[in-house]
């Protein structure tokens, strides 16, 4: 029972399965089923008798509807009649339409055709479009190199790699010009280099006038400076390129490089570092550039220089082209930093100047003229104030300037000695006549001198103490003073060097080519020339105190302060006792020659009335030399003259009674030698001048002793420090001893009686 009901189920889900689909699978699973559980024949029933029911209900439908299904029939049937004919009329028209289609299939397969062609062609003029296009942007590379539009070039053919060529790499001309961009690119380089190198021959060439320009642009500010410090006076402690000068000049504005007489454009520079950085070759440019700046440089310096051509052009083309390489590289180095470095740049100049002083200092043997010297160390200056203003170091140069100094203080010394020389040895040493007051103005100016008289006291003509030769070695000592210090300016770091320097060397002129000069012509005989010997040294002792302090006054103050001592015043004073001596000595030689010529009758019988010639010529002697040759000597030298020659006086003439040839003295004797001392007393009561009378206290009190009657009193102690305290106590018994009380007569004396004791005569 359950399965008949089961089977009835599965015939109703059967029935009532839609869409069609799951009526078969209903159906399928139904007799599935059935034929598992062997109900196979109870489904075939239970389907007949659906379909039984299913028949009844259409015939019991169609009976009730029967006319109305006839004449829909029929209607049908008209309505197939009528679409029969209708699809004979398509039929027709299918047949046309079909005609039609294929005439239009066969032109659209024409216009397809036609289109595919004509795509082919658009396809063909594209790639030719940019076929051209790249080879248009090729040709357009070369033709800016022809321009030298070289950056213009190299973006083009950056942009043909990397743009265009892109569009057209299947085609085979897209890799050739690919292969071609490496040669492109380095004619590009190849180009902008030789552009590079034509700048650099340019500069090259221009280099000297560019340094010449420079070393105006710095005279013109020598000049400002100068003006500057003449208006205001403490301007005058700044030196160039100082902050204060350089602010003070800063409204001057000046481009050495851009102005109407040089203009150097960098643009090819500039230029070629863009090509090189675009190509990536920053470095290897870099290094290119720097050799060939280093060759440059070598061509720049000469093998050899002279230093005594006309104008000294061979020294300032060295320096001037020195001077504009060297600013080139500066301003290269500030508008490129990346290109140039400091220490690049610092090497390049280090070598220059050391190559540049090397041909400096293997020339300085042609200079022989310390004027000639100088305007080389000018120019040299130049160049220093000028590189230092472009923040170059120039401490080389600056060492070399005292190599310069050395050899210019020396030229100095050699030709001033030459004048020295030439100036004492010319002089006729002789007082120096005056005859007008201009001139007499003039030699006064330029000596130091300080006259005894005022100068509206003078009488002209009139003599100075001086010879000649002192105003003219006055001269020539301010002259070198003057050309010592025209070294230090402009430039010069050194000048404490100077200052030590123009003292040794003034030293060395005054000590050697003067003052030793002056002594070596003390050995002659004329006493005139040895007093005005004497009389020059004296004014060179006072002038030589005067240069210290002028050596002080001028000195820098980098020196160290105090006093300044010249050897040379010592040695002016020191041959001033020199000359004092040997006029001693030839006052003294005249009056051994005149006492010499005494002819003392010792043993004489008779009186002498008057006083021997030899003292009446010794006095004039010595009042003519005061009075004369000796007039021009200090008061204070002439008394010590006075002095030294009548102390001598004195000893020579005891002298004559103390001879061993003397062995007899008579009363008459001794009266004539107390008659000549009485004469020389008396000549020296006239020179008014106390202190002169002692140096006759021995031979007055001698003379006295032989003379006395008590001759016992020279023994007594008391009473000769009384009254014999000068004489000697070995001179005055031998004397006494030589006394006679006796005179013989005149006839007892043999022939030679006459004769002076001088000659040995045995009394």
């Amino acid at each position: 029972m359950d399965r008949r009901k089961q089977t009835e189920t599965a015939v109703q889900q059967i029935i009532l399965a839609h869409p069609e689909s799951e009526y078969f699978n209903q159906l399928i699973l139904a007799i599935k089923e059935a034929e598992i559980g062997g109900g196979g024949q109870q489904l075939l029933q239970s389907l007949a008798e659906v379909s039984n029911d299913l028949e009844g209900e259409i015939e019991s439908i169609c009976s009730v509807n029967h006319q109305g299904f006839i004449s829909s029939v029929n209607q049908l049937q008209e309505a197939r009649h009528g679409s029969v004919a209708s699809m004979t009329d398509i039929l027709g028209l299918n047949i046309s339409v079909q005609a039609s289609t294929e005439t239009l299939a066969q032109q659209k397969k024409t216009l397809v055709e036609s289109r595919g062609v004509r795509q082919n062609i658009n396809k063909a003029n594209h790639a030719l479009y940019d076929c051209l296009e790249v080879l248009r942007l090729a040709n357009q590379v070369h033709d800016l190199l022809g321009k030298k539009s070289h950056y213009s070039a190299l973006r083009s053919l950056d942009e043909l790699q990397n743009v265009h060529l892109l569009e057209i790499t299947q085609y085979q001309i897209a890799e050739l010009i690919q292969k071609s961009v490496p040669a492109i690119k380095k004619l590009v380089a190849d180009a902008v280099m030789a552009d590079l190198n034509t700048w650099l021959f340019r500069v090259r060439e221009t280099s000297q006038f560019l340094g010449e320009v420079a070393f105006y642009h710095t005279e013109q500010r020598r000049t400002r400076q100068k003006d500057r410090a003449e208006k205001v006076l403490p301007l005058r402690n700044f030196k160039l390129n100082s902050a204060v000068e350089s602010a003070a000049d800063e409204d001057e504005e000046f481009d050495i490089l851009d102005n109407e007489d040089v203009q150097v454009d960098f643009t090819p520079l500039f230029e070629c570092i863009h090509i090189h950085e675009a190509l990536g070759q920053t470095e290897t440019f870099r290094t290119d550039y720097a050799a060939t700046r280093r060759q440059q440089k070598e061509l720049l310096m000469p093998a050899s220089i002279t230093l005594v051509d006309p104008e000294g052009a061979s020294l300032s083309e060295l320096l001037e082209g020195i001077a504009g390489f060297a600013v080139i590289e500066k301003t290269t180095m500030k508008k490129a930093p990346n290109l140039r470095s400091v220490a690049d740049v610092d090497e390049l100049w280090d070598s220059m100047c050391q190559r540049a002083i090397t041909l400096i200092s293997n020339a300085l043997f042609e200079v022989t003229n310390a004027e000639l010297l100088l305007k080389i160390k000018g120019v040299i200056a130049l160049f220093i104030q000028t590189m230092s203003s472009w923040g170059y170091l120039v401490r080389y140069l600056d060492a070399f300037l005292l190599t310069l100094f050395d050899k210019y203080a020396e030229l100095l010394k050699r030709r001033f000695s030459d004048d020295f020389q030439e100036i004492v040895s010319t002089d006729d040493y002789m007082p120096m006549p005056i005859h007008k007051a201009d001139e007499y103005d003039k030699v006064v100016n330029v000596s130091w001198y300080t006259p005894e008289k005022a100068r509206d006291e003078l009488h002209f003509p009139c003599v100075l103490p001086f010879s000649q030769m002192y105003p003219l070695c006055c001269i020539d000592i301010r002259n070198f003073l003057n050309q010592f210090y025209f070294f230090s300016d402009d430039h010069f770091q050194h000048p404490k060097v100077i200052d030590d320097t123009l003292k040794s060397s003034l030293d060395e002129l005054l000590c050697e080519k003067v003052c030793q000069s002056l002594v070596e012509r003390l050995s002659t005989q004329y006493l005139g020339q040895i007093v005005q010997i004497l009389i020059n040294l004296e004014h060179f002792e006072i002038a030589c105190q005067e240069l210290e302090q002028l050596l002080v006054a001028a000195r820098s103050g980098a020196s160290a302060g105090g006093a300044v001592a010249l050897r040379a015043s010592e040695e002016f004073r020191s041959s001033k006792k020199t000359a004092e001596k040997r006029i001693f000595e030839l006052v003294n030689s005249k009056i051994d020659d005149l006492i010499g010529t005494a002819e003392y009758d010792w043993t004489a019988a008779n009186l002498e009335s008057e006083p021997s010639n030899y003292m009446q010529t010794l006095t004039r002697y010595l009042s003519n030399i005061m009075n004369t040759v000796l007039l021009g000597l200090p008061t204070e030298i002439k008394e010590l003259i006075y002095f030294d020659a009548l102390s001598h006086a004195a000893t020579m003439i005891l002298s004559l009674p103390l001879s061993p040839e003397v062995r007899s003295i008579s009363p008459h004797g001794v009266a004539a030698l107390a008659k000549d001392v009485q004469y020389l007393t008396e000549f020296v009561d006239t020179l008014d001048n106390p202190v002169l009378k002692e140096n006759l206290d021995e031979l007055q009190q001698t003379v006295a002793l032989i003379q006395a009657d008590n001759s016992d009193e020279f023994y007594d102690i008391a009473t000769r420090n009384k009254k014999y305290g000068r004489v000697d106590a070995v001179n005055g018994p031998r004397l006494l001893e030589k006394l006679i009380h006796s005179v013989q007569s005149p006839a007892k004396n043999d022939k030679f009686g006459t004769l002076s004791s001088r000659f040995g005569k045995k009394v």
